[in-house]
């Protein structure tokens, strides 16, 4: 369903920042470069989504790494920003991982409530400015609910900009 909110944002003039899994870039390789056209951002979200803090220092570089070099090779893009599996994050990570470490603060619960309107509250009841809204693109009701929450927000003036702008620039 990537593309679908690619185009909804492009047409509502709002960026977003997609985390994307290493041995999912060849893929959907014309989906990421079309959302980088659009102006959005790439982030790294590991190989293969494996509980990063569990694993060596070897393999959880390794999954990060790999990564930033497929999606290098596949859009020319480099990543500077990267989501943690499960938003787990421990020392080791934070000392070896040469990325911009990215959370969120409203956890729609997407991948849990599949119901729109659960989905669209959770995301627009209590948001305030610079908050990092979490959703997954691969649930249809996740992307009904992001062209609501889309609609509600720029209603309240509120800015769609990539984790970058939002942090870092």
């Amino acid at each position: 369903y990537t593309n679908d909110i690619i185009e909804y944002l492009n047409k509502e003039n709002a960026r977003a920042t997609f985390f994307i899994l290493g041995n999912k870039v060849s893929i959907y390789k014309d989906t990421i470069n079309k959302a980088l056209k659009y102006g959005n951002e790439i982030g790294n979200h590991s190989y293969n989504h494996k509980w990063l803090t569990k694993l060596s220092i070897e393999e959880m570089l390794l999954q990060v790494e790999k990564t930033q070099a497929i999606i290098e090779e596949n859009t020319g893009y480099t990543p500077v920003s990267f989501r943690p599996t499960y938003g787990s994050i421990n020392n080791t990570m934070r000392k070896n991982v040469n990325l911009n470490i990215v959370l969120w603060t409203v956890d729609t619960m997407d991948w849990k409530y599949k119901s729109v309107d659960k989905i669209v509250s959770r995301a627009t009841s209590k948001v305030k400015d610079g908050d990092i809204i979490l959703m997954h693109d691969i649930f249809e009701t996740s992307v009904q609910a992001a062209f609501q929450i889309i609609d509600t927000l720029e209603k309240e003036n509120y800015e769609f900009v990539t984790v970058d702008e939002l942090l870092w620039e």
